[in-house]
């Protein structure tokens, strides 16, 4: 099967029609305006590609939520956000966030995905109000987060890195409390892995999760600016 080649600015192809293997490839080229972005997380797509590659469309099945009531916070987790032990903001280095996931190892991966191409996408986004960051702080030091795309009741993670101990999972745990806070329906995780069903992300087939979403968008969401509220843990 041949997947469709997008020219700059058009419309994607049905999610229900991406390939089976590799799991959920839907097109290739395009680019990373933000109306094409925004247009492709309303339709439940994603972009993911390497260095030296055309950028490819992704809408896996099954799909990796997480509704935000259903967090699960570790006890160890717990007693850190309880002791403060990381300064948790929003909003406050968009781009050392997303030049720290760029940077950080991943196993298995050489090198990364988020190219300077896709950095700056973000940052475009980050700066029209759809694409969030949040922090974790050790002093001045900036030592874990993660950012992501707001739309509507919708959330969709994007990385994540960490160079202390719970740093990122900190700041995961603060945003999603935030987030459950603000009404928002689900936490988009994208693909599979054991830390974040550890988190208490769960798969849903594609068609559950694009029915869900399109209600989600629907939602009013939150305005910027984000800022962090006192929580109990």
């Amino acid at each position: 099967m041949s997947l469709p080649w997008l020219d700059e600015g058009s419309g994607f192809p049905d999610p229900e029609t991406a390939l089976e293997e590799p799991n959920g490839l839907l097109a290739v080229g395009g680019d990373l305006s933000p109306p094409t972005l925004l247009r492709a997380y309303r339709h439940g797509i994603f972009p993911w590609y390497e260095p030296g590659q055309p950028i490819l469309w992704w809408s896996p099945d099954p799909r990796l939520v997480l509704y935000p009531p259903r967090l699960h916070v570790s006890r160890s987790l717990r007693k850190t956000l309880r002791r403060g032990r990381y300064r948790i903001t929003f909003d406050h280095d968009f781009a050392g966030v997303i030049h720290a996931c760029a940077a950080a190892p991943r196993p298995g991966q050489e090198g990364t995905w988020i190219t300077a191409e896709m950095a700056s996408a973000y940052l475009q986004l980050h700066r029209l109000g759809h694409a969030h960051s949040v922090e974790a702080w050790q002093g001045d030091e900036l030592v874990g987060g993660l950012y992501g795309v707001a739309l509507g009741g919708a959330f969709f993670g994007e990385s994540m890195f960490a160079r202390a101990p719970d740093a990122s999972k900190a700041a995961f745990a603060t945003l999603v409390r935030h987030l459950e806070h603000w009404d928002y329906q689900l936490i988009d995780c994208q693909v599979t892995t054991g830390h974040l069903l550890r988190l208490g992300a769960e798969e849903i087939p594609r068609r559950r999760f694009l029915a869900e979403l399109r209600h989600a968008l629907r939602c009013p969401g939150r305005p910027r600016p984000w800022t962090v509220e006192p929580l109990e843990w």
